[in-house]
């Protein structure tokens, strides 16, 4: 039976159990994760936070990170400035980046979400408002949403990865983790 781990990724942490070549050390899964065999179904960059789903199964691991399965990941979004509904629905068809248009996202702002306080927190201006997002993507090409919704001009502050197909965070701390049935 294959093994399916949530993990909720911290901030600064990388997406992979060593990180050798670096002249400094930086954080990794196996500060976190003890668990021989297993290995991340996707990645979440080093400045991204949330769920990171960790397996010992290929062909799960395959299902869950191949873009050619559509798996639907949900992230909560906290954007600078706010977004107008003509910026929301260019997201909603698709927004062209250096690779390509991308797919139709879901997207929807929502109320400031109740996570973790990030280290360190994210920078905060009087006189720029931010707005918290909820977007859907079936892709992940590298840094997509921060390049989505830089491209309609609202850069990303911070990126949350709630939900990958039916999993979630919900109930797990930063820097935990959980073993689930697939």
């Amino acid at each position: 039976m294959a093994r399916l781990i949530l993990f909720n990724k911290p901030f600064d942490v990388l997406s992979q159990f060593t990180d050798l070549r670096s002249p400094t050390p930086r954080a990794t899964l196996s500060d976190f994760i003890d668990l021989p065999g297993v290995y991340p179904a996707g990645r979440l960059d080093r400045d991204s936070e949330g769920l990171l789903l960790l397996t010992d199964d290929g062909r799960l691991q395959a299902r869950i990170a191949d873009p050619k399965f559509k798996l639907a990941k949900t992230y909560l979004v906290q954007v600078e400035g706010e977004p107008d509904e003509a910026s929301l629905e260019r997201l909603r068809r698709g927004v062209a980046l250096k690779d390509g248009m991308t797919r139709p996202a879901q997207v929807e702002p929502i109320d400031a979400p109740d996570l973790w306080p990030r280290n360190p927190p994210v920078r905060f201006r009087k006189t720029v408002p931010d707005r918290w997002l909820r977007l859907t993507i079936r892709e992940g090409r590298n840094r997509q949403v921060r390049r989505m919704t830089a491209a309609v001009g609202h850069p990303t502050l911070r990126l949350v990865r709630w939900q990958v197909g039916d999993w979630t965070l919900d109930g797990l701390a930063t820097g935990q983790w959980r073993e689930v049935t697939v």
